[in-house]
């Protein structure tokens, strides 16, 4: 595939305002400025991450220039994209904190040393030095209707949910961000489109420029729902090597393609994808270790979840779980090994739950003792009580 096709296509949702426009634009010749922005809501830099994250490497290795922007300013607010529910506001001392080693998180895949070093940036660098005056006066570019119209501000409105002022003010303050750093292109997950067309509405109206816009597809996990942190499924690319082996591995067979070609830089037309699922699925599994550690670890994640998990064997180290609850319904679902009550009888119904060993048959059981070893499908933890 052409260096410049692979770029406008793999792992890419839509491209605005056309493929055709953005494809003429980079046969110029020319060095585009592109960026993502990303707001330390967590600590943990996860693999939805990292799907923008290859995009921006990509370009960056044919010689554009990448911006990684950390939304210091903006995570203040919290980015109401794809949430049924108002985010939590964070203090100004806790982004920095989340924020503090992005930067060595993201470097694990984007060069901020060498030639054409990528830069990052904080956007309240503009933000908190921009006068309430200044600031109405680039709102005035954009109306209520624009984002009343959102699906998901409709669904809210709909439900009897409040919407809040600072929901309506953030896609403003992300859209600036493209102005500030006058960028060509804006890369991020299809979910954030509203708040990146705002900028190109933005950058039309102050700058008098194109700005493109390219979403990517999102990485899902087995019900369907985004894999991010907020959603409570995040797999952070620097957890222990056979952990995160195990959470890929625990991944529905059908996500595997899409994660193999957005969350890896190995070549499509070295993608197996002619392998048995599991095969295929071990293959990813070991890749996204080695990306984030090495070699011996890719192996080593590779032979614990073979000893482990095709040999049933019980782990040697296992993730500690702290739940409330007794009831063993609620402990799966407070404990995230059930997305649901009606999956976590599903799974019991099926034989598929396991407490130190024995298959628990009853919907009615309840933890008795303070560490206990609970097995669901291929994943294990260590369920601990506050009052045994």
């Amino acid at each position: 595939m052409h260096q410049i096709e692979e770029l406008l296509t793999r792992g890419v949702d839509k491209i605005y305002p056309s493929k055709e426009a953005l494809e003429q634009f980079l046969r110029s010749g020319k060095k585009i400025r592109l960026y993502t922005g990303i707001d330390p809501t967590g600590k943990e830099i996860h693999i939805g991450h990292t799907a923008w994250m290859w995009k921006l490497r990509a370009f960056q290795d044919v010689g554009h220039e990448v911006i990684v922007l950390v939304g210091d300013f903006t995570g203040m607010i919290g980015d109401p994209s794809g949430k049924s529910e108002a985010r939590a506001v964070l203090s100004r001392q806790q982004v920095l904190e989340n924020a503090k080693t992005y930067k060595d998180q993201i470097g694990k895949i984007i060069r901020f040393n060498g030639e054409n070093a990528a830069q990052i940036r904080f956007n309240s660098e503009w933000h908190s030095k921009m006068s309430v005056l200044d600031m109405a006066r680039n709102m005035r570019h954009l109306t209520i209707a624009q984002v009343v119209e959102r699906d998901m501000f409709q669904k809210r409105l709909k439900s009897g949910q409040n919407l809040y002022l600072n929901e309506f003010f953030y896609p403003y303050l992300q859209g600036y961000d493209s102005v500030a750093l006058d960028v060509d292109l804006e890369v991020g997950g299809s979910d954030q489109m509203f708040n990146m067309m705002t900028g190109r509405d933005l950058m039309k109206k102050i700058k008098h420029k194109e700005k493109f816009v390219m979403t990517l597809k999102l990485i899902t996990d087995a019900s369907g729902k985004k894999i991010g942190k907020t959603e409570g499924n995040a797999i952070a690319i620097t957890g222990k090597p056979e952990f995160l082996y195990g959470q890929i591995m625990a991944l529905p067979d059908e996500t595997i393609a899409s994660i193999f070609e957005s969350c890896t830089n190995v070549p499509l037309d070295q993608i197996p994808h002619d392998l048995h699922p599991m095969d295929l699925k071990k293959r990813l599994a070991w890749q996204i270790v080695y990306q984030y550690n090495d070699k011996s670890a890719a192996d080593s994640a590779q032979s614990y979840f073979e000893s482990v998990f095709q040999n049933s064997q019980i782990p040697q180290i296992l993730p500690e779980i702290p739940v409330k609850s007794k009831n063993i319904i609620d402990v799966l679902v407070e404990s995230k090994l059930a997305s649901s009550k009606s999956e976590a009888r599903r799974l019991i119904s099926q034989s598929g739950v396991q407490l130190n060993g024995k298959k628990i048959t009853s919907m009615n059981y309840e933890l008795s003792t303070m560490n206990s070893t609970l097995r669901v499908g291929r994943r294990f933890a260590k369920i601990t009580h506050p009052n045994p």
